[in-house]
């Protein structure tokens, strides 16, 4: 029988185990009425709070669990991990793990556009013109409808702009243009009520339609204090959801990481799960009203945060019972390759446990040149799902869906007699391979440049972003001696030269790593090479166990290769490397693993950012893996390796560059963002270590910006906020000055080097 730990011990939390469904502080109608339970459930875990008063530092876990078990009348808990204070369910975030099956939904209409499970996943953008400029603004909106956008948003910040919106939809009509509009609301219920009139759906924001901008102060509550702030959340949003019924309109509830009223953040933190709760609040009053026209979001900048924040959400409404529709998106996620990965990662991955039933892909450019990365996605998940990709049932117990935590392989160390360093083959943060070819060593220092090494009198030296190994197919003669010599100067230099086993046996490179299959494993032919040679092995992941078994007891093995061919159509390469790192964990076996994609000829670079974001991007916001080597002969060099280290970058692993969170623009956007981001990206992309925010207003607060260290905000038309972190620092610069004023503002603070002199 479950006791309640003394006041002495109010601090402690608990094993996992087992508790009667009718615990206080789960059921269904307990006091604060935050994030119920269901009596069918799995998995959760408990802690004590005390009920006077409530404070965010005394939250030690939070309730999220799985209906998988039908009639159950007790909650099981457990930890996220060992030592960590986050609860979760043991699985049921999605309808499989072994493959993609699309999770059931209702079907949501909006306007003549049905969402949901059932249908198509649906693409949508959102305009950048002036919502009052009705010309511009519908000219725009046939733009992006002619590229086959099956859904537009439209901000709404005004009375001048609602108006405006009437005019904007009849202007469609007669032009048969019947696309369905979306206006977007922030602080504003009564313009939500006049634009829900003529607009097809309304997205809220639960962080800003009735919550005051968040100051970012730690509040305490009573539970009479925070059951009336919820009462008027009700009292302000309860006429938009008449209306929405009267008129058969649908809404979003949109979520944003950035932007959590300060109530949510003093409660559950600024965290996604006070993100899902946000949203809950305002779902529970639609359903209040029987009102179910609706879908959510969880969008934040950084992809973990995102695919972490969706997984709550949707493991919550599975103890519910509850079938809404999701919206996905990566918010700021940029522009040119470096947003359309960011989407990638976080979108992808999702779309591939079966979740997600319209996306939008935000980019600072034209809102017409996301259609074609959304529709990629959208293409990608449709196919994974038709298909219901994946690999045979397997039982996974390691994984952790909600709390992210990185599986770190044991990287090389340097053996007794070894003659070289192989400490540097792999990097702690995640290590980036290249495929190398002949050719490329007939000119060694084009590839040693091609690889990002520093040079110094035509020698290579590793700097911050150098590849740290190379695959190479076939070795150059033992004759050819500078190619040799290119290639022991590499290894000399920490650099991991991986070479077939066939081609080391017959033209031995000295220092080199094997690289072999788990037949060669198995077979023992690896045994031919010198003692103590190092191994890298290749391995599909879906092979049966017995195979695997081959790679218990071999004490050479550097690395994994996770390769599974690119033209599989039925086995999901997200699925058997999730199968490959449970058998790994599960005979504690620790070799880093790389994933290793090789791309077909002709894959155009959207598609190749796209599937290498979805794939790869999909493991490593779980923690799993140490790498990825990316190979497309076709592609340029420099494209491939900036790519893998972008991919690295976007799954918060390893830092090269700056990070920008940067906003795709929209009708209150103050000045010319795509203009302005590509000004400062030019004079500050050489900050690595350092992320600057860019933001063309500041409707959702600076909590929008997430975690940037500076912000540059368009305050007014004409003139920038610059802030460091929350803060705003600056305030009213002339446009004209604020690019230079915000690089004396990240000399101030310490964090500036001057740009590296190009090499002659």
């Amino acid at each position: 029988m479950y006791e309640q730990p003394s006041v002495a011990n109010k601090n402690s939390t608990f094993d996992t185990g087992t508790i009667p469904a009718s615990f206080p502080s789960l059921s269904e109608k307990s006091r604060d009425s935050r994030l119920s339970f269901a009596k069918s459930v799995d998995f959760t875990k408990v802690a004590y709070v005390p009920n006077s008063r409530r404070k965010c530092s005394k939250i030690k876990s939070f309730p999220v669990v799985n209906s998988s078990v039908s009639g159950s009348d007790t909650v099981e808990v457990e930890p996220a991990s060992e030592g960590s204070p986050l609860l979760v369910p043991r699985q049921k975030y999605c309808e499989s793990i072994h493959k993609t099956v699309r999770r059931k939904t209702r079907t949501v209409m909006i306007g003549n556009v049905a969402l949901g499970s059932e249908h198509p996943i649906r693409i949508q953008t959102m305009t950048t013109s002036d919502t009052k400029d009705v010309a511009k603004t519908v000219e725009e909106v046939m733009r992006i409808a002619d590229k086959g956008a099956d859904l537009v948003r439209i901000t709404v910040q005004g009375k001048r702009e609602a108006d405006a919106c009437f005019d904007i939809k009849n202007t469609l009509v007669q032009k048969n243009y019947n696309i369905p509009l979306v206006a977007d609301i922030h602080f504003a219920p009564t313009v939500a009520l006049r634009v829900a009139e003529c607009f097809d759906k309304i997205r809220v924001n639960p962080g800003n339609f009735a919550d005051r901008r968040a100051q970012f102060e730690k509040l305490e509550y009573t539970d009479d204090d925070y059951q009336k702030e919820l009462e008027h959340i009700e009292q302000v949003f309860t006429p938009l959801v008449e209306k929405c019924k009267k008129y058969g309109r649908a809404m979003r509830i949109g979520t944003n990481h950035g932007s959590l009223s300060d109530r949510i953040m003093s409660y559950y933190g600024d965290s996604p799960r006070g993100m899902v709760e946000s949203a809950f609040e305002f779902a529970r009053i639609c359903r209040k009203l029987d009102f179910h026209n609706f879908v959510f979001s969880m969008k934040a900048s950084n992809p973990v945060i995102m695919v972490e924040a969706y997984r709550l959400l949707v493991a919550e409404m599975y103890v519910q019972g509850w079938d809404y529709p999701l919206h996905l998106g990566v918010t700021e996620a940029g522009e040119g390759e470096d947003g359309r990965m960011k989407s990638a990662i976080g979108i992808g991955t999702l779309l591939q446990d079966g979740l997600g039933d319209t996306i939008r892909v935000s980019l600072t450019e034209p809102p017409e040149e996301e259609i074609d990365p959304c529709r990629k996605l959208a293409n990608l998940g449709m196919l994974a799902s038709n298909f219901q990709k994946g690999v045979a049932p397997f039982e996974e117990k390691h994984r952790r869906y909600f709390d992210f935590q990185r599986r770190s392989g044991q990287l090389p160390v340097q053996k007794e007699g070894e003659e070289v360093d192989y400490r540097g083959v792999l990097h702690r943060d995640g290590s980036v391979l290249m495929s190398v070819s002949l050719d490329n060593l007939k000119t060694p220092e084009l590839l040693y440049k091609s690889l990002a090494a520093k040079l110094v009198v035509g020698m290579p030296f590793k700097d911050l972003a150098t590849v740290d190994s190379i695959l190479l197919r076939d070795l150059p003669p033992v004759e050819d001696v500078d190619s040799r010599l290119a290639l022991k100067r590499l290894i000399d230099i920490s650099m991991g030269v991986l070479v077939p086993l066939s081609e080391q046996l017959t033209k031995p490179l000295p220092n080199a790593i094997a690289l072999v299959n788990l037949k060669e494993l198995t077979t023992g032919a690896y045994k031919l090479l010198p003692e103590g040679t190092r191994l890298a092995v290749t391995i599909r992941g879906d092979e049966p166990y017995e195979e695997l078994e081959a790679l218990k007891g071999v004490e050479d093995i550097t690395m994994l290769l996770h390769d599974l061919p690119y033209s599989e159509e039925k086995i999901s390469r997200v699925h058997a490397a999730r199968r490959l790192f449970e058998y790994l964990e599960e005979n504690s076996l620790n070799f880093p693993v790389i994933h290793h994609i090789r791309f077909p000829e002709g894959t155009e670079r959207d598609d190749l950012v796209i599937a290498a974001g979805s794939n790869a991007g999909a493991l490593l916001v779980d923690g799993l893996g140490d790498g990825i080597m990316l190979e497309a002969r076709d592609q340029d060099f420099d494209f491939l390796r900036n790519t893998s280290f972008n991919l690295l970058q976007g799954c918060r692993m390893r830092n090269t560059k700056t990070e920008y969170v940067s906003c795709p623009s929209c009708g209150r956007t103050l000045f010319d963002l795509q203009e302005i981001s590509a000004e400062i990206r030019e004079k500050t992309s050489h900050l690595p270590g350092v992320s600057i925010a860019i933001m063309g207003c500041i409707v959702n607060g600076p909590g929008e910006m997430a975690d940037a260290d500076f912000g540059y905000v368009g305050g007014a038309p004409g003139k920038i906020d610059l802030y460091v972190g929350k803060t705003v620092v600056k305030r009213g610069i002339a446009m004209e000055q604020a690019t230079d004023a915000l690089i004396q503002l990240i000399k101030e603070h310490g964090r500036w080097v001057d740009p590296p002199e190009e090499e002659e």
